[in-house]
């Protein structure tokens, strides 16, 4: 379908520049920017008055439930959600059921995902069998089912000879390793971050060592093997300063935060709401203030949903033993407008977070608006308002600390692979 967005202001997130000019697509691509192709006529038009066209999102970390939890979420009800967020490209994490430690698996969620027409779905596979920490997989057999890099999700290795073999491996064939940077022992029954909230409320603590003392193990492991390492959902000052400082040495190291600790901070947690029961859990200010700041500098590559659908039942309990996790993929636009708002970042640097960055992270060429490029692209209005109602959110799992908040930027349109997946009201 050929496809004219009219009168909107473009965002190049990578570029920095915003200027307003018409989009023309045709077979799935961006076949020009302001001008028309010679003999092109729109089948549809999108009037974009008064709205940005940016790229379509790329989010890092967002569970879909599929194999295993269909009980908490289906593949259809996540991608409407995804669409809903402007997300054309998710990274899913292993943790499934059976996890993705087989090339079938694999295959199979691609398959699935392929068949909706909606988001782009990168899978991670499993670094170790089922998760465990123990035998590596077959890296090459789920690169070549699809597997963009290979994952523990929120497991960590406990044997270091483990983590330094799949490193080693990894590195053999130019493979990406994702590591939550969570050391086993001193996280194990932690709950909310160590300090006065956590013991004014008598909940186990969970110390910014615990984030530290991985950060060390891993950095000092890549030293040894050479290995390319992203690290998911940084969570402290002293961990974002940790990863400035390898990345001024020239580690090969990416990282990401959850859009979660970019606003929120332990004093949130108020009476034991457990819609705020995260993990890594919530610290202090001065952490979340870390967190922005190198978000703004580029320490900190990426923004991400982790979105973890979750039933009501699993947050209808005491805050110590409600499952973690909160839904996101409808909500990381307007939080990472909110973001900028607050700190005052220019838009098009904070829409980089969710956008060309992580598809840098992923050696993607997404996250872009150029001529020749895939159709992925999002409409939206950034002075729109809407309250995050749980009855409305398309996403199967209705839990995010962020219920009641009214957010800024409401998705209007979301195109991918060149056809119109969605369509606000």
């Amino acid at each position: 379908m050929k496809i004219q967005i009219q009168n909107g202001t473009i965002i190049d997130p990578a570029a920095g520049t915003q200027e307003r000019k018409d989009v023309f697509i045709a077979a799935g691509r961006i076949v020009g920017i302001g001008a028309a192709p010679a003999d092109f006529n729109a089948a549809k038009i999108i009037d974009a008055s008064g709205l940005y066209v940016a790229p379509g999102f790329v989010d890092l970390s967002a569970r879909l439930r599929e194999p295993g939890f269909e009980h908490k979420a289906t593949l259809e009800s996540e991608m409407a959600a995804a669409m809903a967020g402007g997300v054309t490209s998710l990274v899913c994490p292993p943790d499934t059921d059976p996890t993705l430690d087989e090339p079938g698996l694999v295959e199979m969620l691609k398959f699935r995902a392929q068949k909706l027409h909606l988001a782009h779905v990168y899978p991670l596979g499993a670094l170790t069998v089922g998760l465990k920490g123990e035998a590596i997989t077959e890296m090459v057999q789920l690169t070549e089912a699809g597997c963009i890099g290979f994952s523990q999700a929120d497991n960590p290795i406990v044997d270091t000879r483990t983590l330094q073999r799949a490193l080693q491996y990894a590195t053999t064939y130019g493979y990406t390793v994702w590591l939550r940077p969570q050391d086993a022992y001193m996280s194990k029954g932690g709950v909310a971050a160590s300090g006065a909230v956590a013991s004014r409320l008598g909940l186990s603590g969970v110390p910014v060592a615990a984030e530290t003392i991985a950060l060390h193990t891993i950095f000092e492991l890549m030293r040894v093997t050479g290995a390319r390492v992203h690290l998911s959902h940084l969570s402290s000052a002293a961990g974002v300063e940790l990863v400035r400082a390898a990345k001024a040495e020239g580690l090969a190291v990416s990282c990401d935060v959850t859009v979660n600790h970019v606003h929120l901070t332990d004093i949130d947690i108020g009476y034991f709401d457990s819609q705020f029961r995260l993990d890594p859990p919530l610290r202090s200010q001065r952490d979340r203030d870390a967190i922005r700041a190198g978000l703004a500098d580029g320490t900190i590559d990426a923004i991400c949903s982790d979105h973890t659908p979750l039933d009501d039942d699993e947050k209808l309990l005491p805050f110590a033993e409600a499952t973690p996790g909160a839904t996101g993929l409808e909500l990381l636009l307007s939080l990472t407008v909110k973001w900028a708002l607050d700190a005052n970042v220019p838009l098009a640097k904070a829409l980089a977070r969710i956008s060309s960055s992580p598809a840098d992270v992923l050696k993607l060429p997404a996250g872009r608006i150029a001529t020749g490029a895939i159709a992925d692209l999002c409409v939206f209005d950034a002075a729109g308002e809407w309250r995050v109602d749980p009855t409305k959110l398309k996403s199967q799992g209705r839990n995010t600390p962020f219920l009641g908040y009214e957010l800024p930027a409401r998705v209007r349109a979301t195109i991918v692979g060149g056809h119109v997946a969605y369509e606000s009201r």
